[in-house]
């Protein structure tokens, strides 16, 4: 049987996540609505009229919306595989071993994260400018790593803080190459680190709009910069549909890790210890 304090912690945890959801979602609302109307006028609570309209434009072929999603897919998927192969192994490294100046490359890390982004990227437009990488997606994939690597070698460091190299040693003293280690001893251990890295590394690459703008010069429009096109434009119905397809990636990543991110609490608290 369930005490009553059991019961009144159940129902708390309940509303409150009822409250956050209600919080998160209510910005959603507007923004769903506005796909749909077809004009929207103050005192009205809803439109007068309903249309299609704006997503028949949005998922045309016409309106270079579907070229930009994509691209952005693409961008980000790309800048998270680059962040994993990178910020795992930078992970282990300040995770399980101290060496001098630690601290040093610790806020070096965390530099990119606190320091404005256009003020990053405004420092390097000329070093990408003169390696030939502007106005291009495989430059706006790099430029893209500077906010992404922060967030996946931290998770991946607190992740090695709590992981234990005796199993490791034990799995190459019975015969285990060092592949064989890796895939049957270390990655299943640290996979749900790497899931929740790659998971802030996507979204992360996903919103970047002053990256993408200054390094890709226009000539890369990804779908933050179609989307402030329409919106500042005045079209409210287009920013709407185009602001439904914006956070839909990130809603559907959400819901297939939500399990794997409930798991993970032990991986990422150790991010305190780094």
């Amino acid at each position: 049987m369930i005490g009553g304090d059991g019961i009144w912690a159940r129902w708390f945890r309940t509303l409150t996540c009822l409250f956050l959801l209600v919080w998160l979602s209510l910005p959603m609302v507007p923004l769903a609505i506005w796909s749909f109307a077809h004009g929207w006028f103050f005192p009205d609570i809803l439109p007068q009229e309903w249309t299609l309209e704006a997503w028949r434009h949005a998922l045309s072929d016409k309106s270079g919306v579907l070229d930009a999603l994509w691209l952005t897919v693409g961008i980000a998927l790309a800048a998270t595989a680059l962040s994993i192969l990178i910020g795992v192994p930078a992970g282990r490294a300040l995770g399980m071993h101290r060496f001098r100046g630690k601290a040093v490359v610790e806020i070096m890390i965390m530099a990119p994260i606190i320091v404005p982004g256009i003020a990053v990227v405004l420092g390097l437009h000329s070093v990408f400018i003169w390696m030939g990488l502007t106005n291009t997606v495989s430059g706006v994939i790099l430029v893209h790593l500077i906010p992404t690597l922060p967030y996946v070698i931290l998770v991946m460091a607190g992740v090695f803080a709590n992981h234990d190299p005796a199993f490791e040693a034990q799995a190459r003293s019975l015969g285990a190459s060092a592949f064989q280690t890796f895939r049957c001893v270390t990655l299943p251990a640290i996979l749900p680190g790497i899931i929740v890295g790659a998971l802030f590394a996507f979204l992360v690459s996903w919103s970047q709009y002053i990256l993408t703008l200054i390094i890709g010069g226009g000539r890369v429009a990804t779908l933050p910069l179609v989307l402030f096109n329409f919106a500042t434009s005045g079209r409210n119905d287009l920013t709407g549909a185009i602001g439904m397809l914006y956070i839909l990636p990130g809603l559907l990543i959400l819901l297939i890790t939500a399990r794997q991110l409930s798991g993970c609490a032990g991986a990422v608290g150790g991010l305190g210890r780094v």
